[in-house]
C-alpha cells in the first residue's frame, strides 16, 4: 500500500512536470491574449468594458424579450403589464449602463 501511494506519487509529479514544461514550451510561441496592455490601469478599464458589453447585451436582450412579450399578449392584460414591466426595466437599465460608463470614462480620463 504504502510503495504504491509512492509510485502514485511520483507518476503525479512526473505528469505534473511535463504539462509545466509543455506549458511553458507553448507559451512562448502564443501571442498575449490581451493584446497591448502594458498596466493594470488598462487591465480594469478592458474588463470594465467588457462587463459594460455584456450588460448593454443583456439589456438588448430583455428589450426583444418585453417586446415578444407584448406582442404574444394576445390582450392578456397580465402578459401586457409583464411585458411593459420588463421594458421599463430594461430602459431602466440603459440609463444605468450608461451613466456608469460615462462615469467611469471620466475617471480613468482623470487619472491618466
Amino acid at each position: 500500500m504504502i510503495q504504491t501511494t509512492s509510485r502514485l506519487k511520483k507518476i503525479i509529479a512526473l505528469s505534473t512536470t511535463f504539462c509545466f514544461a509543455f506549458a511553458l514550451k507553448v507559451h512562448a510561441a502564443l501571442p498575449n491574449p490581451l493584446g497591448s496592455i502594458n498596466s493594470p490601469e488598462d487591465l480594469i478599464a478592458n474588463v470594465i468594458q467588457t462587463i459594460l458589453g455584456l450588460t448593454g447585451s443583456v439589456a438588448l436582450f430583455m428589450f426583444v424579450y418585453g417586446g415578444i412579450m407584448w406582442l404574444t399578449s394576445a390582450g392578456n392584460q397580465d402578459r401586457v403589464s409583464r411585458g411593459r414591466q420588463i421594458l421599463v426595466w430594461a430602459t431602466i437599465g440603459l440609463v444605468v449602463i450608461f451613466s456608469s460608463y460615462a462615469i467611469l470614462k471620466e475617471i480613468f480620463d482623470t487619472l491618466q
